[in-house]
């Protein structure tokens, strides 16, 4: 069996930078992969199959084609393996739990198999997030995810996030923007100090936001609640919604920070990025 963790995704920042003609749009956002998320773990066996536990199973269990049957499909068509996904984060929340559990699907299997195959090619196919899941490191994306980038170095800090336990679906957030689109984002290529990210990132935005907050107004409590935390410094939402993260200094005082926020239903939690295992040489 292998086990694979599939981490968060939090957008820092996300413009919308154009339209293509076929309707999907152009964004350019900074990708970083905070240490919580979904478990994957895979097995050999004559047929496929999925097995979901966790917090947040079961509304993924009512799913007939989950993203790892479809990962698992794409890769081998008629190969057997039993998946389990361990659900720990939530569903449809805009911290790309789906695409993160599509990506550790894609390289268990593909390790299990003995497969060399074009991964950041089926990620995409899969998603526009998935492909930046694949490596779960700091990332620039841009295009519809397909361009991919290093992050600027980065310098430690923390990060508290929070869902409020509602959904909010991409197309409607999209159909609901309004204005035109943003510049690229000029970013150097590495921040000495959390205060100097921070003051980067307060000029940019994430250009669905404010759409969402039309759809669920509890996401502005959720940014209220955030930025009076002691010691944020910069707080926002992430992707298209509803989760929101915010900025401290450190992964200790970002865990204090959350185990503060008591709110009935909100899932919160609070630490440092996540560092993934260093390849084999």
């Amino acid at each position: 069996m292998l086990s694979l963790f599939a981490p968060a995704k939090v957008n820092l920042f996300l413009h919308v930078t154009g339209k293509r003609e076929d309707g999907y749009h152009l964004l350019d956002s900074l990708a970083v992969f905070p240490a919580v998320g979904d478990q994957v773990r895979v097995a050999e066996a004559a047929a496929l199959s999925l097995e979901i536990s966790g917090p947040f199973g079961a509304v993924l269990r009512a799913e007939a084609d989950n993203l790892l049957l479809r990962a698992a499909r794409l890769l081998a068509p008629t190969r057997g393996a039993a998946l389990h996904l361990e659900k720990n984060l939530p569903v449809a929340s805009g911290i790309g739990g789906g695409s993160a559990d599509a990506a550790a699907a894609l390289r268990a299997l593909s390790q299990l198999w003995n497969m060399q195959a074009d991964l950041p090619a089926l990620a995409l196919r899969l998603g526009a997030d998935v492909p930046v899941c694949l490596t779960s490191r700091p990332t620039r994306m841009q295009g519809i995810g397909e361009i991919l980038a290093p992050a600027p170095r980065l310098p430690g800090f923390g990060m508290v996030l929070v869902n409020p336990g509602v959904a909010v679906p991409t197309p409607a957030v999209f159909k609901a923007r309004q204005g035109g689109f943003s510049p690229l984002a000029e970013l150097p290529e590495a921040w000495a100090s959390v205060d100097a990210m921070v003051a980067d990132l307060a000029r940019c935005t994430n250009d669905l936001q404010t759409a969402a907050i039309g759809i669920q107004p509890v996401i502005g409590e959720v940014l209220a609640t955030l930025s009076a935390l002691p010691g944020a410094k910069l707080a926002r939402m992430s992707g298209s919604g509803a989760t929101c993260f915010a900025i401290f200094a450190t992964p200790a005082e970002a865990a204090a920070a959350a185990a503060a926020i008591t709110n009935p239903g909100w899932w919160r939690w609070g630490g440092g990025l996540y560092e993934p295992p260093q390849p084999d040489l």
